[in-house]
């Protein structure tokens, strides 16, 4: 049997297979590439935009924590010199209203003591 022919009886063309592309499928190939390009330059800086929010809001989450770290210790020392701060004095003697405006302003960023806070008072 002859080498070129195939199992199906179908001649065995030399060279590659399918249809060969035209100057305009060729250009409009061009196009998609560079609209995809585009594209993709713009997921990439949307991306980078909601990494650098992610970063900005965990570094403030950071500096919140750091804050109420501070007042913790400053409390604890105060504790070691015998001394009870009047948030903590407020808290055991359940007296709401004071807490919340006296530590308003000691209060970290983050409103996490406060929010405990200000949920006592409001069930008080």
């Amino acid at each position: 049997m002859d080498d070129s022919k195939m199992g199906g009886g179908k001649v065995k063309k030399p060279g590659k297979r399918g249809r060969k592309p035209a100057k305009i499928d060729l250009k409009a190939k061009l196009e998609r590439s560079r609209q995809s390009a585009r594209e993709c330059r713009a997921r990439k800086k949307l991306r980078y935009q909601y990494l650098e929010e992610l970063v900005s809001s965990k570094e403030r989450a950071i500096c919140a924590l750091r804050e109420e770290l501070e007042m913790y210790k400053q409390w604890c020392s105060a504790m070691d010199q015998g001394k009870i701060p009047s948030e903590i004095k407020a808290l055991l003697t359940g007296d709401d209203h004071k807490t919340s405006q006296s530590s308003s302003t000691k209060t970290p960023k983050n409103g996490k003591y406060n929010t405990a806070v200000n949920s006592q008072s409001k069930t008080a």
